[in-house]
C-alpha cells in the first residue's frame, strides 16, 4: 500500500495565528454569543440514563410512507424513532 505523500508546505499563517487573542477570535464570527433561546435547546446529559443503543434493522415500509417522512426534512428516521417509541410508551 502506497503511503500519503507529507512533504507538501503547509499554508497556515502561523505568525498570524499565535499573534490572534481572545478578543480576535470573538470578532471573526466563528463562535457567536449563546442566546436564551439557544441555551434552552442545549442538552446536558450528566446524571440522565443512558440513550439507548440504537440497533441496525431491514423494515418493509409503504412508499408513500416514506416520502411522507422524506418531505418533513433532514432528521426523518430520528422522527419516526421517535413516533414508533410514543406509541410503545402509549401501549406499555
Amino acid at each position: 500500500m502506497k503511503r500519503a505523500s507529507t512533504s507538501r508546505k503547509s499554508r497556515t499563517d502561523l505568525r498570524r495565528v499565535r499573534q490572534l487573542t481572545d478578543a480576535n477570535m470573538v470578532k471573526d464570527g466563528d463562535a457567536p454569543e449563546w442566546t436564551p433561546a439557544m441555551f434552552a435547546r442545549a442538552v446536558a446529559r450528566k446524571g440522565l440514563k443512558p440513550v439507548p443503543k440504537k440497533a441496525l434493522l431491514s423494515l418493509r415500509i409503504d412508499a408513500d410512507v416514506i416520502d411522507w417522512f422524506r418531505a418533513q426534512g433532514a432528521g426523518y428516521q430520528s422522527r419516526m424513532n421517535a413516533l414508533l417509541r410514543a406509541f410503545m410508551e402509549a401501549h406499555k
